[in-house]
Formats: C-alpha cells, sequence, structure tokens
C-alpha cells in the first residue's frame, strides 16, 4: 500500500468486485513502459475487468461510456490513458476531470499524482471549501490535470480572468449518475460549453440513468460502452443483521452496539449533516472519540476527518452519504445504518465501506417503526432476508438516564456554538 502526500492510501484493487484478470498485465495493454513500472510500484501487477476493457480504448482515443461500482479500479482506468497521452504531448489544461464530491476530487487528484510522479505531472485539485485566490495563483501555473467539483470549477471559468477548458483532450464525468442530478446538472452543462468539441471524453458511473444516457448522446461521439458486473449486490463476506428498536431509544440501542464492538472500526451513517453532527457530540459525551464527516464542514475538518480516522486515531467516524461512495477508507470492521437509506443503492454503497477486498464484515440496521417499508425494500433488492440482531432490551435501556444526560449535554454545546456564532455574524 502506498500514502501519497495527500494522505489517502492506494491499493491495488482493493475491493474484491475489482475482478482482477490474472491473465493480463498493465504491458499487455498498450501502455509505455514508464506507467507500467508505475502500476508495479503501486502494487498493481495485474489490472481489474474495467480496466482491461476500457484502457485500450482510451489509448486509442475513444469515447467511452463504463459501468463500474466503486472499488472496480475506475480511476487508474481513466488516468492511465490520459498520462499516457501526455508522455508524447505535455500540454498545459490537458485533461478536466469533474466528481460529485470534494473527497472524492482530492482522491482523484492523489492517485494522478501517485501513478505520475516519473511525469512531473502538475495536478489541481478545485473544490469548494478551498481559499479561492490560491486556486486562482495556482491555475494561472497551467497544471495539466484538473480535477475538481462542477460549481467550483465554474466558478473559476466564469471569475478567474486567464483559466479556459478551450484546449483542453480529456473530459472525465467521475460518478456521472451523481453529477447529473439537481444538485449539479446546471454547472456540468455550463462547463460542457466552455470545452473543445473534438476532445476525448469519458462517462464513469455506477448505473445507466436516463441523464447519463441523455449526456451520452448529446456530448461524446460514437462512445464505446463498457461494463462490468453491473449488478448491485452485497458480497458474501458482508454479515447483515437489523435491530428493530423504537425511534425515541436510538441512541441507547448505538451506544450498546458500540460497547459491543469496542475497538473496531466503525461508520455510523446518519441522513442529514445535523443529526450526524449532534450523534458525534453525544457519543463524545458517552466516551468515545467519535468524530463527524459530512457536507457543511470546512474542507480542512473534513479531510482531517478521514485522515483521523484511517489513521485509528478514532474508530468511531459519523457520517453523512459523502463518505458512502468513491472514497476507500480502509479496514473498516463495521457499518452501523443509524438512520435506514431511503434507497437500496445507497444502502449498498453504504455497506460496502466494509467486507473489502474479500476480508469479513458487519452492517448493522437500527430500524425503527418509520423504517420499516424502506427496509423491506432494501432486502427485496438484495435478495436477502436478514438475521435480527440479538439483544436483550434491559440490558439497552439500562444506560438510558446515561445516554439522556449525553443528549442534553450535546445540545447545550450545539446551543452555546450557535449562540457564538450568531454573535460573530452580527
Amino acid at each position: 500500500m502506498v500514502q501519497t502526500p495527500g494522505g489517502i492510501d492506494i491499493e491495488a484493487h482493493q475491493d474484491s468486485a475489482a475482478l482482477i484478470d490474472r491473465d493480463t498485465d498493465f504491458k499487455d495493454l498498450g501502455l509505455a513502459d514508464v506507467l507500467v513500472d508505475a502500476c508495479k510500484s503501486l502494487g498493481w501487477v495485474h489490472p481489474t475487468q474495467i480496466q482491461k476493457k476500457t484502457i485500450p480504448l482510451g489509448l486509442k482515443k475513444k469515447d467511452v461510456v463504463a459501468l463500474a461500482q466503486t472499488g472496480s479500479g475506475k480511476t487508474a482506468a481513466f488516468a492511465l490513458p490520459i498520462l499516457q497521452a501526455l508522455l508524447k504531448e505535455t500540454l498545459p489544461l490537458f485533461a478536466v476531470v469533474l466528481a460529485p464530491t470534494r473527497e472524492l476530487a482530492f482522491q482523484i487528484s492523489d492517485q494522478f499524482r501517485a501513478i505520475g510522479s516519473q511525469l512531473g505531472v502538475v495536478v489541481a485539485t478545485i473544490v469548494g471549501g478551498v481559499d479561492h485566490m490560491s486556486q486562482a495563483i495556482f491555475l494561472a501555473k497551467k497544471p495539466h490535470i484538473v480535477v475538481g467539483t462542477p460549481g467550483r470549477i465554474l466558478d473559476h471559468l466564469q471569475n478567474t480572468k486567464g483559466f479556459s477548458l478551450s484546449k483542453a483532450r480529456f473530459l472525465v464525468l467521475d460518478e456521472a449518475d451523481r453529477l447529473l442530478n439537481l444538485e449539479f446538472e446546471s454547472a456540468v452543462d455550463k462547463i460542457l460549453e466552455h470545452l473543445p468539441k473534438n476532445r476525448v471524453s469519458f462517462l464513469f458511473s455506477a448505473t445507466m440513468t436516463s441523464k447519463v444516457s441523455k449526456l451520452k448522446r448529446a456530448s461524446l461521439r460514437n462512445p464505446v460502452k463498457v461494463e462490468v458486473d453491473a449488478k448491485y449486490r452485497t458480497v458474501d463476506t458482508l454479515v447483515q443483521n437489523y435491530l428493530f428498536v423504537p425511534e425515541i431509544y436510538k441512541d441507547c440501542y448505538l451506544y450498546h452496539l458500540l460497547i459491543q464492538f469496542s475497538g473496531n472500526s466503525t461508520i455510523v451513517f446518519t441522513s442529514k449533516c445535523v443529526s450526524g453532527q449532534k450523534l458525534a457530540l453525544v457519543l463524545r459525551h458517552l466516551n468515545f472519540k467519535a468524530i463527524p464527516l459530512h457536507g457543511k464542514l470546512s474542507q480542512s475538518k473534513r479531510l482531517d476527518a478521514l485522515n483521523r480516522f484511517k489513521s485509528g486515531e478514532s474508530l468511531v467516524l459519523v457520517a453523512t452519504d459523502v463518505a458512502s461512495r468513491g472514497l476507500h477508507i480502509p479496514d473498516v470492521d463495521l457499518v452501523i445504518n443509524y438512520d435506514i437509506p431511503d434507497s437500496a443503492k445507497g444502502y449498498i454503497h453504504r455497506v460496502g465501506r466494509t467486507a473489502r477486498a474479500g476480508k469479513g464484515g458487519r452492517a448493522l440496521n437500527l430500524v425503527t417503526q418509520y423504517d420499516v417499508e424502506y427496509f423491506q425494500k432494501i432486502e427485496q433488492y438484495i435478495g436477502e432476508k436478514m438475521r435480527l440482531y440479538p439483544t436483550e432490551e434491559e440490558v439497552v435501556l439500562a444506560s438510558a438516564e446515561r445516554v439522556a444526560e449525553a443528549q442534553r449535554a450535546a445540545a447545550v454545546e450545539i446551543r452555546e456554538f450557535s449562540t457564538k456564532k450568531r454573535k460573530r455574524d452580527e
């Protein structure tokens, strides 16, 4: 495993869904020796199926629509053809990569740097939550690769003098199904207007939604579609259980589980930023080193939370779905769905944070009286009836008073913070 300067761990095909082709090596795909050596230095001996299918097309400068899940090795599938093209034609602002989250943008940037470390590749990561002026100065130096979120890249296109994508040779839309929702669609459309029509485009998506299909028709030239293991499913090494709990006692059940699984690396998923922030505070008052990760945190705090969790400094990460897709967080033992997701695909992405690379893992789902319908749809979709996780209500509720005290302390802390913030803003 290699750790890049940005703190992102890059492993060789870390997910069992990667479907490694052991009969092929990277040299067989037509890659230059320097890139083959770079792959070997990262521990990548054999390409994954998505890399085997995509890289030769990318080297021929074909537009590609690739359907691949998280952990399939898709970043290298588009990074390697772009870097090989750069070997022959070193131009500034050579490629632009759009990602739906800041964390994923940083992870993609770090992988470009890791693979291209011997090539002198300059990569700019352009996301919100980071000083606009420092980004503008970096862009003025004409980096080869620009990776970023749509909103901030569009902001620079409209407001940063000299920044242009008019000569970019490559466009990548990573997790295109998310990029084309209401939050990003308008910005993506406007960015496309700034790009040359004779570019090479790679569109990576977990699913072929109607919007992805529409973009394919509108923006790609005779694209080749590649697909690997497109069926959504959970892996065999994942143990999945549920607990049926009264909404009012969710925190008690969560506390009980975290004590039972103390010492395990755990991600607790919530549906909203506010509830995640509050829950992390409650857990801190219950003596867990819990850290929040959600979209309302500053970028520096989000990266700090990820790095502290990965390093083992904190064993409990309370996260929204910002952590459910795209990010490689190694060695997660347990996923707890504090809030049941409203879609089966969202559930699969969440629990995919554990039981990776053939390792075991567990998912525990807190199902309240309000979640039954969602939960049953998840079971139906994955084709599995989950088993009830055994608990004794008397044992769980013995902690009710202590948990209530932690909830009150967290509420006071939130009010005090809100008051201070309001005074600063006045």
